[in-house]
């Protein structure tokens, strides 16, 4: 079963990429009858965990194609529902064991007479001790008599165990997220400059949902309901919002830093940027002061390190050769381990100077 669902839901999706828009077209027809095949399909709990198609298949539901759109939410919504009702039985049925074990009540009554007479007292003490499961017994009951020739006095005492029955604990209701609930358009500021920036910038971080759930690497995938939480539409407006009031209008002064950050937040192979922009990573007010190495996407930054670390590779490669030799003792630390390499700094007729490193301590000093 499992097979026929990857199977299917392979199917839907490569259909479903192929279609662009609203409009009949054998992909989306390709697309709805797989969709429809994946509903007759019998899943649980199990099945849409191993085969993370739950995770994978609500990209579709915000397909750009209505009629995919209207589908795809109505599978995720049956697939949510059996999830939902499976948790329920077993919560329901682990709820009745915890109550039938909690209701169960072993008394155990040990009564327990004393009687001591004598010429000047007479005291009698009755117990009852009543167990129940969970909870300290304690019922005692005490009767004193005394007499002193005329004075009588009388003293009763009784304690009684306030019987606390215990009940299944009590679900907490789930917790609503406190943010600031989605924006459904673009807020504009009636400038055609700035509301064009925000309109490519909501543009660009719309795409991170659809660019995470297809992402190669694992660590990407697992983020994914973190990026469908944030708000496109705001995020853009505080990011234009940040650096206009950082850099002034994009044709000002600083109209090059716009464009280089315009430029990484746009680029289809600079995906790890604006997702780091879009959750937060990077806040709209450090954009105007972000370098470009900062703005590069995570293989880029990859390939910057291998060119630095080459480039310095070559530059000691290129140095003058150095030799080992214990000739030469160091005036610092006084150990003998020394590099040494020699260069003709003076004129011709003159002997060649010698430049020394420590190994131990790393001095250095020269001498002709």
């Amino acid at each position: 079963m499992e097979r026929e669902l990857l199977e299917t839901f392979d199917a839907a999706k490569k259909a479903a990429d192929a279609t662009a828009a609203d409009g009949d077209s054998p992909e989306a027809d390709r697309c709805l009858d797989a969709l429809r095949r994946l509903r007759g399909i019998r899943v649980n709990t199990d099945i849409l965990v191993s085969t993370q198609v739950g995770k994978r298949f609500r990209p579709l539901t915000k397909h750009p194609h209505s009629g995919i759109q209207a589908v795809a939410a109505d599978l995720f919504g049956y697939w949510k529902k059996v999830v939902l009702e499976e948790s329920g039985k077993k919560n329901g049925g682990s709820e009745n064991e915890r109550s039938s074990d909690s209701s169960g009540k072993v008394e155990k009554v040990r009564p327990m007479k004393v009687e001591k007479n004598s010429a000047s007292a007479s005291m009698k003490v009755e117990k009852r001790d009543v167990d129940v499961r969970g909870q300290k017994p304690d019922n005692v009951k005490v009767e004193k008599t005394a007499s002193n020739g005329s004075r009588t006095q009388s003293v009763k005492v009784e304690r009684v165990s306030k019987e606390v029955s215990r009940t299944p604990d009590a679900k907490k209701p789930a917790s609503t997220p406190s943010g600031p609930p989605k924006l459904t358009s673009l807020v504009k500021c009636n400038d055609p400059t700035r509301d064009k920036i925000r309109e490519l910038l909501a543009e660009a971080f719309a795409k991170v949902s659809r660019e995470t759930s297809n992402d190669d690497r694992d660590e990407v995938r697992n983020i994914l309901d973190e990026v469908d939480a944030c708000d496109p539409f705001r995020v853009a407006v505080k990011v234009e919002s940040a650096l206009f009031e950082r850099l002034g209008r994009s044709t000002g002064a600083h109209k090059t830093k716009y464009r280089s950050i315009m430029f990484n937040l746009r680029a289809e192979n600079n995906t790890d940027f604006r997702r780091r922009v879009l959750i937060g990573e990077v806040t709209p007010e450090g954009l105007p002061d972000i370098s470009p190495d900062e703005m590069a996407s995570d293989a880029r930054k990859q390939e910057n390190m291998q060119i630095k670390e080459k480039a310095l590779f070559d530059c000691e490669r290129g140095g003058a050769p150095k030799a080992t030799t214990d000739q030469f003792k160091c005036g610092r630390c006084g150990q003998r381990k020394t590099t040494y390499y020699q260069l003709q700094t003076r004129s011709a007729d003159e002997p060649m100077t010698t430049f020394v490193t420590c190994v131990n301590c790393n001095n250095h000093w020269k001498f002709c």
